[in-house]
Formats: C-alpha cells, sequence, structure tokens
C-alpha cells in the first residue's frame, strides 16, 4: 500500500486483523485501486463499497476515460456505486470456478497428457526401438525446451491479438495432431523434428491461460486457482500412468508397439478437449451469451459484479481491450521493466533441483530392477504428495500473504534429498531405498502457481502482465534446459557430478528467494520515503499527469 503522511487513519486487515496505517480518505480509495489491494471478504455491502477504489470520484472519472480511451470489452458494465453482499461474492466466485477454472484445469490435462507422456514411453523401450541414446533422450528434451521458449513470447502477442479464447483452442487442436503422429516415429530425425514441432505449438499456452484467467479473478484469489491449474499436472500423471499401464500392455496388436499406441491415443484426447475449448472459453465476462449458449452463464448483476470486484481489486486490468496488440513501445517497456527480473530469475534457478529427477524417474526405477509396469505403478504416490503439498503451499501463502519465505520451502524441501543422492552409497543399488528418496523429492511444494501469481501481480499493467507471463516462463524453460543437460551418460549410474551441480544450484536457489525478499522490501520503503517527502498538492498532480505506468507509478507497493 502506498504511503500516507496521516498516521491516524487506521484500518484492520480483513485477512490478519492486524492494525495498519493507512493513506487520507480520498487517495486512499486511489491507492487501494493501484496497488491491487487484496481486501474482498466484506462483511456486508456497505463493506464492500468501502473497499470501492472509485468512490471518490476524480477517481472514477479518470479511471471511465481510459477504459473509454482503451475500448476496453467491458467498459459498459463499470460501475463505481455498484454494491453486493458476502454470499453473492462466494456464490458467484463458486461459479467461476465451476465454469472458467474447472476449464482451464480440464485444458493443462490436455497439454500435460502430451508434453508429459514421453517419460513414460521411455519406460516401454522407446529408445531402443528408435536406436537412441539417454543423450539422445537428452537432446530431444532440449530441442524441446528451446522450442518451447522461442514461442513463448510469440504465443503471448499472438494471443493478445485475437484473444486466449480463439489462439488456446487453435493452439491445442494443431498440436495434439502432431502429438498422435508421433506413433509414426522412424528413428533419431523424427524424434528431433516432433519434438521441435511440439515445442513451437505449445509454446506460450501456460502464459495464455494466466491471462484469461486473470479476467475473471483478482489478484488475491488468482494462485489458488494456479495451484489448482497446477494440481492437474500432477492428477494428469496419476491418471496417466493408469493409462499407460493399461496401453503398454497393447505392444504387439497390429505390430506396434506399446508407446506408439500411447502417443497416438493420447494425442486423440487432447485433439478432443481442444475442439471442445471452441465453445468454452468465453473472450470475457460479458461474451459468454452465443448461439450455442443463448443464455449464458450470468446474469447481468452477476456480469456486473464479476467486472467491477476485478477492476476494484485492480483499475489497470481496463486498460486494454482484450483483443488488443501489444504494441512494440508496450514491448519494449515490459522488457526493461528490472523490478520483475529477480521473479524471472527465481523461474529459471529454483526448479533445476528436480527436473533431472524429475525425467529420468522411469529410466531410474528400471535401472535399479523395477519393471516397465512397476516403474508407471510407482510414479503415482509421488504425484499424490505433490498435489497435497502444492494446495498446502499456497493456501499457506494466502493465509500469511507472503511469498518469498513460503516459496523458499520448496528448496528447503529438497536440499536434503538432494544431498542424500548424492552422498548415499546405496544409491542406484538399493531399489526401495531410491524410490523413496525420488519419491519424497518429487513430492516437494510447488511453488510455481505463488511465483506466476506473483509476478501478474507486481506487473501492474495489463500490457506488462501480458509480457510478464511470457517472460517468466521463458525463464522458466531456461532452467529446463539447464537441468535436462545435468545427467550426462559418462556420469552414469550415481551421476555423482550432476548431482554435485543439483546441491550448489538449489544452495543458490535459497539465496535467492532472500536476495528479491530483500529487493522488493528496500524498493518498496525508497518509493515510500519519496511518496510522504510529497505535499498533497504534488500527489494530486502527480497522479494527475504521471506518464509513469506499472510497477513504476510511486503509490504503487511490491508484494513480496
Amino acid at each position: 500500500m502506498a504511503p500516507s503522511q496521516d498516521p491516524s487513519h487506521k484500518v484492520v486487515d480483513h485477512h490478519d486483523g492486524r492494525s495498519s496505517t493507512k493513506p487520507s480518505p480520498k487517495n486512499s480509495r486511489l491507492l487501494k485501486g493501484e496497488s491491487q489491494v487484496e481486501t474482498h471478504q466484506y462483511d456486508n455491502e456497505s463493506d464492500a463499497h468501502s473497499d470501492n477504489p472509485f468512490t471518490d470520484p476524480d477517481v472514477a472519472e479518470r479511471y471511465a476515460l481510459i477504459y473509454e480511451k482503451a475500448q476496453y470489452e467491458c467498459r459498459h458494465v463499470f460501475d463505481p456505486s455498484l454494491t453486493w453482499s458476502a454470499e453473492e461474492e462466494k456464490a458467484l466466485v463458486r461459479k467461476l470456478d465451476w465454469r472458467v477454472c474447472l476449464w482451464a484445469c480440464v485444458m493443462f490435462f490436455g497439454l500435460q497428457v502430451d508434453r508429459g507422456n514421453l517419460v513414460q514411453a521411455v519406460s516401454d523401450n522407446l529408445l531402443d526401438d528408435l536406436g537412441l541414446t539417454t543423450d539422445n533422450y537428452n537432446t530431444g528434451n532440449t530441442i524441446f525446451l528451446i522450442a518451447f521458449l522461442l514461442a513463448e513470447l510469440p504465443s503471448q502477442l499472438v494471443s493478445k491479438h485475437f484473444g486466449p479464447d480463439r489462439w488456446i483452442p487453435t493452439q491445442m487442436t494443431i498440436w495434439s495432431i502432431v502429438a498422435a503422429a508421433q506413433a509414426g516415429l522412424t528413428g533419431k530425425k523424427t524424434f528431433y523434428a516432433t519434438r521441435a514441432l511440439l515445442g513451437i505449438l505449445e509454446g506460450g499456452f501456460i502464459p495464455d491461460i494466466v491471462l484469461w484467467l486473470s479476467y475473471f479473478y483478482t489478484g488475491r484469489e488468482l494462485p489458488t486457482r494456479l495451484s489448482l491449474f497446477w494440481t492437474a499436472l500432477s492428477l494428469t500423471t496419476i491418471i496417466t500412468s493408469f493409462m499407460a499401464f493399461g496401453i503398454l500392455h497393447m505392444r504387439g496388436v497390429h505390430g506396434m508397439a506399446g508407446w506408439r499406441w500411447l502417443f497416438l491415443i493420447e494425442g486423440l484426447i487432447t485433439l478432443v478437449i481442444g475442439l471442445a475449448s471452441f465453445f468454452r472459453m468465453p473472450a470475457s465476462a460479458v461474451d459468454t451469451k452465443k448461439w450455442f449458449r443463448p443464455k449464458g452463464w450470468f446474469t447481468d448483476r452477476e456480469v456486473s459484479i464479476v467486472v467491477n470486484r476485478v477492476l476494484r481489486d485492480d483499475p489497470s486490468k481496463g486498460d486494454m481491450h482484450n483483443r488488443q496488440s501489444i504494441t512494440p513501445r508496450r514491448l519494449w517497456n515490459s522488457l526493461r521493466d528490472y523490478d520483475l527480473w529477480p521473479i524471472y530469475l527465481l523461474g529459471m534457478v529454483v526448479y533445476i533441483p528436480v527436473t533431472p529427477v524429475t525425467t529420468y524417474i522411469t529410466l531410474t526405477l528400471k535401472s535399479v530392477g523395477f519393471s516397465t509396469f512397476q516403474t508407471n505403478l510407482l510414479n503415482i504416490p509421488y504425484n499424490v504428495g505433490h498435489i497435497i503439498c502444492l494446495l498446502l503451499l499456497t493456501r499457506l501463502s494466502e493465509y500469511l500473504n507472503e511469498r518469498s519465505f513460503v516459496s523458499m520451502i520448496q528448496n528447503v524441501w529438497v536440499l536434503p534429498c538432494v544431498l542424500a543422492l548424492r552422498f548415499w552409497p546405496g544409491t542406484m543399488t538399493n531399489a526401495w531405498g531410491t524410490y523413496a528418496i525420488v519419491t519424497v523429492m518429487l513430492s516437494y511444494p510447488y511453488c510455481h502457481a505463488i511465483l506466476v501469481g506473483w509476478c501478474s501481480k507486481n506487473s501492474n499493467n495489463v500490457g506488462t502482465r501480458t509480457i510478464s507471463a511470457a517472460l517468466y516462463n521463458m525463464f522458466v524453460q531456461v532452467g529446463g534446459i539447464i537441468g535436462n543437460n545435468i545427467y550426462q551418460a559418462d556420469d552414469k549410474p550415481k551421476y555423482h557430478r550432476g548431482n554435485t551441480a543439483l546441491v550448489a544450484i538449489n544452495i543458490l536457489a535459497i539465496l535467492l528467494f532472500i536476495f528479491t525478499k530483500v529487493y522488493y522490501v528496500l524498493r518498496n520503503r525508497h518509493k515510500a520515503r519519496v511518496w510522504n517527502g510529497m505535499t498533497e498538492e504534488q500527489r494530486q498532480h502527480y497522479l494527475q499527469t504521471t506518464l509513469d505506468t506499472g510497477s513504476k507509478r510511486l503509490d504503487f507497493q511490491f508484494a513480496h
């Protein structure tokens, strides 16, 4: 929250009950909007109204002009005087969860089916059938990640121009065809080619979905929904492990290997989801009525509440049309927003320690004596643990309204497991001991949902948010490329050199979380000093004339 010179104005935070200093009434309405205040647990309609940044007529008028100039698609239902009860909001959020979040999870299931089945395919002798080595396997994963990385930003720009409701189903439909075509792989060249095509077509999907979800949810709600989104990843792995157990038994049917049937069947599943998504993704809350859905999802009042609650949480969400392209100037301003780079660096580093273990788990379990079918079933327990820890971690972050130290729990969890892989003499010789270590390690509390929501929140601008989501995910892919090349053939079976590197990188990740926390605290203090040094007239002049946008605004405070 932006600082104030009025220390006498106190309110109680609705989430933790702590008393805090707030700006004077007129400025506080605006500053709440600019800093995306996260309080929406109202006791009654007057409480909902009191948290409305647009109660100041000057603020309401200024944003009405911004929305009109941007041709914001929901501007006709913008209503500064609208009030609603806590019960109405809770019921509406439940409806959003069923209509919006659930389908986002279904689409993510479609992504993960095609993105994750290579690990299951190699448990069925794909490498031997195609004459590939583990280094070729690493190269294929690297090609996929590079293509995925390079497609992130272009995909996000295309999505912003045409709308994620059009682009995402198109992506899914095309990549599902390529995924199914993997049933016809003949060797190294076709393996590399399909890896590249899948990376290009799947790249940008995740930030596209995050952008779409941000149209319906507030800043505080988004990380929790994203945690459900990534829960779908682990659920997909569990479901596809059972599917793989059955499908891989089809080896020999019509002369085809089990892994060929796996690619074909799961590719067709994604094709169905992609085609259905054309009819399941409205462009916005005001666009749910279609010829195939004449009644829409919401009543007129519910549409108004969906739109106005999001705008009151973050007024900047209406400063662009949902099919408005990102200009080169906006792109450049977003790229040089150095205040978001600490989160990008976290995205690159924090997931590296688990990447090679995840990629190699089926090969590792087979090498210590488990069969193909045992290996796929043994993947299930760590995915169950992963779901539980992911949801608990995200809930903890929401409850404490804290991101840096809560997210750091992921790498604190992983560190002793990596140390065990490096120094325990039974690694790769004691089957159940090795399985226990990797299961505990891969049950880690995944902080990805928190970091994605954190990046979106600290963007404070639709244009920046669009680019930052892609950039963050690009850094994650860079980390994936690094992680997928740490285990090398000349270092197996115990991978001492690789695991030593993982220990060092994991410690670096912990230090980066601490650095990021300190960085944002110091940046907020600097902004507070500048803001408190201004007179009321200077503040009003700044608010009316500043060219600062997004997180550069003096009245914006970084979440950390």
